[in-house]
């Protein structure tokens, strides 16, 4: 037990301190008065001062050896990388390759003019793609950056290539206003090959805009572009924005010009340190989309700041109560500590869980989004409290807690207040909750996960513009064509004419063979991005292995998103009940119980529902989107019930520890009171963040920080503030059951 009465060696802290005795001496003999271990220990004398080291070493490394910039260049934003080695797009991918003899994307360009095409401009076209073609692989080409206008220098690298050698002319429409300018993107292991020469294409082709053609560049290669390009603008934008927000956000709650900074200092090393960490997990074989590195980035930021709130609300609580600040950091830390821990660890392991899903980028997410919560943790379990450690008490100035002083606390405020409304009617005010959530939860009925690729981005996007173009003179799917490979090469020509008949493929033909085998392109008619040209598939597997033979495999982009369709589909079965099965496990090591885990586990699955249910209004009704992203459900569901039930974890941590002094009654009420501001704030923090996300011009960034702002929001003020506590007084003692013992406060 902490004495109340101690000495302190800043003046400020003790009116009356021993003049006589060393400065030191004093601030040695004040920190023996509470044991600096565990969580405790960054706050000592010593340990403060390693800590600080330790996380600037790990910054200046991160900085020095460029593992941030590494980490951003291992990203990949293409569908076929995401897909398991077994899938049979991803083997139909690998022949195509052997037949070819290069790793390409597909790459058309639609050549328009409204009323038709003149004969000069089919002359200006075979024109430009001689000077095109007739430049040498390694010339220097001036290209313009279409998003800032300025020029830069870039090398072709041999990366466009047609059929039959460079970009080609294909086909023409029958209403005579298109063409096709059709080749391939050679993008192994280089994003950056992909922008050259997807810019030097474009670059390569201005002059015919000038004459007044529309000209616009799709496909596979259009649409990885578009991807790359968003993306790689996409970190820094978003970082930036996030972090002025909380800063925001923190000069509100905090109202001191100090002590914002900590926090966001903390977060910052958090954040170099963790793209480091990331970038040695890709090097271990872990998947970085641009999807998750922008993820990692919220949850530093969100995750790490409200770990801090919890933090500096116990120092400021136990400054009240200890006139020596570093027994009141200490002591902070060794009760704060664990729940922090607690709430990491539960949202790391949930995160974890998507490690065994079987779409790369999905499981790609685990570890990266795992080390993002695991370093933040980490920073303000040491970084933060080390930083107190050093600075006065002063530092919350103008509304420096000192010893003696009221503030809001277990037995005042409102969120004590507000228990004791609760504890006047529990059953009914849980009841009443849970239906309201529940009509939340009707929104579900609204959910349409069929988002097509062509939806992906919000605004004007060159590679869609020119989908929707060539789909008004051809049949969609020749933007993309779905590619058989052929093991038998005299069956080639039987697969093209059967995969022709089968409804809805508008042509097929045999454009090559080689020594994987013979590749047979198949053109749908409709867009191959959607979810109509998927559902397409399954029919032309069927005819092509029926007249190829079992050795027969589809590839191309439409099948690659079925596939990866049925992989979602597959994650979402398996990845549910294990996050539930791992959360549990988490908390019943927690709580000691397995009543109160289980009651929280309902709370924030039934606020998944409600607010999966209000997101699908919002997107369907507000936004005015195509539809949900496949993969929605099952992220949203890891990220609300992990941070969920990180929100609840601070709440029944804080009432186990007054419980055993007060009785589960009262410390429902003290641990609601004390936990009831801190986690609002934190709660509005993290929606506030992961909103930002709502910014992007990623139809999947919007609906995932959506959901979470909304869940977290309702998680915050809902779950955590009524439905939890209600249910907790409804049931009394018996939440600590099967082994819990009651307080001798409690009664029968």
């Amino acid at each position: 037990m902490v004495s109340d009465v101690t000495r302190s060696d800043d003046p400020q802290e003790s009116p009356a301190p021993l003049a006589d005795e060393p400065a030191k001496r004093r601030e040695a003999a004040s920190e023996a008065t509470v044991p600096a271990t565990g969580f405790a220990w960054v706050a000592g004398r010593t340990g403060r001062w390693i800590t600080l080291g330790l996380w600037l070493l790990a910054v200046v490394l991160t900085v020095v050896l460029g593992l941030g910039s590494k980490f951003s260049a291992a990203e990949t934003n293409e569908a076929r990388n995401y897909l398991p080695s077994d899938a049979e797009s991803t083997l139909a991918y690998e022949r195509i390759n052997e037949i070819i003899k290069a790793d390409n994307v597909p790459l058309v360009a639609v050549v328009h003019r409204d009323g038709g095409l003149r004969g000069a401009d089919i002359t200006a076209v075979q024109r430009q793609l001689e000077t095109f073609n007739a430049t040498p692989a390694d010339a220097k080409l001036a290209v313009t950056d279409p998003d800032t206008n300025k020029r830069r220098t870039v090398t072709l690298k041999d990366a466009i290539r047609g059929e039959s050698g460079w970009l080609t002319i294909g086909d023409r429409a029958r209403d005579g206003t298109s063409l096709l300018i059709l080749g391939a993107v050679r993008v192994t292991g280089d994003s950056d090959r992909l922008l050259d020469s997807i810019d030097a294409l474009r670059t390569g082709l201005q002059p015919l805009k000038d004459s007044g053609l529309t000209v616009k560049v799709t496909g596979g290669a259009g649409f990885s572009y578009d991807a790359v390009k968003v993306f790689s603008q996409l970190n820094a934008s978003l970082a930036g924005a996030a972090f002025l927000l909380v800063l925001v956000l923190l000069v509100l709650i905090y109202r001191s010009p100090v002590l914002l900074w900590f926090p966001l200092i903390a977060v910052a090393f958090a954040e170099f340190t963790s793209k480091g960490v990331g970038y040695l997990a890709t090097e271990l074989g872990a998947t970085v989309t641009g999807q998750s590195s922008s993820i990692m980035s919220i949850l530093v930021l969100g995750a790490g700041t409200d770990y801090a709130l919890l933090v500096v609300a116990r120092y400021r609580e136990e400054l009240r109560h200890h006139e020596n600040r570093h027994d009141a950091l200490r002591l902070a830390m060794h009760s704060a500590g664990p729940a922090v821990f607690a709430s990491g660890l539960t949202v790391a392991a949930g995160l974890l869980t998507l490690t065994v899903a079987s779409v790369k980028g999905t499981a790609g997410l685990g570890p990266i989004g795992a080390i993002g919560v695991a370093v933040a943790m980490l920073a303000m379990l040491t970084l933060l409290p080390a930083l107190f450690a050093i600075l006065p008490r002063g530092a919350f100035w103008p509304r420096t807690p000192h010893f003696g002083d009221e503030g809001g606390d277990a037995t005042h405020g409102a969120f004590r207040r507000l228990g004791e409304r609760i504890a006047a009617r529990p059953r009914r005010t849980w009841v009443v909750t849970a239906i309201g959530l529940l009509i939340c939860a009707a929104g579900l009925t609204a959910f349409n996960p069929n988002l097509s690729q062509s939806e992906t981005f919000i605004g004007n996007v060159e590679s869609v513009e020119g989908g929707e173009l060539l789909a008004k003179s051809f049949p969609s799917g020749a933007s993309a064509p779905t590619q058989v490979v052929v093991k038998d090469t005299s069956r080639a020509e039987d697969v093209s004419a059967a995969v022709g008949n089968v409804k809805g493929v508008a042509a097929a033909r045999v454009v090559g063979s080689g020594d994987g085998g013979a590749l047979v392109n198949v053109t749908l008619d409709e867009d191959p991005y959607s979810t109509e040209a998927e559902d397409l598939i399954p029919a032309v597997r069927a005819a092509a292995r029926q007249s190829g033979g079992p050795g027969t495999l589809v590839g191309g982009d439409t099948a690659i998103n079925a596939d990866l369709a049925s992989a979602n589909s597959r994650d979402l079965k398996v990845i549910i009940p294990v996050v539930l099965i791992v959360v549990l496990l988490i908390l019943i090591g927690l709580l000691r119980a397995i009543v109160l885990p289980l009651v929280l586990i309902v709370t924030v699955v039934l606020s998944f529902a409600a607010a999966l249910g209000l997101s699908s209004l919002l997107w369907q009704d507000v936004l005015g989107f195509g539809g949900a992203d496949r993969s929605i459900i099952l992220f949203a569901f890891v990220f609300l019930v992990a941070l969920g039930i990180d929100y609840n974890i601070f709440l029944a941590s804080r009432i186990r520890e007054e419980a055993l002094r007060h009785g589960t009654r009262e410390g429902i009420l003290r641990g609601l009171g004390a936990t009831g501001a801190v986690i609002t704030a934190a709660g509005i923090v993290l929606a506030g963040t992961f909103l930002v996300l709502a910014t992007t011009p990623v139809v999947f960034l919007v609906e995932i920080g959506t959901a979470i702002a909304i869940g977290v929001v309702l998680d915050t003020f809902i779950v955590r503030s009524i439905l939890a506590p209600a249910l907790s007084l409804d049931l009394g003692h018996r939440i600590w059951a099967p082994w819990g013992s009651k307080s001798p406060q409690d009664k029968d």
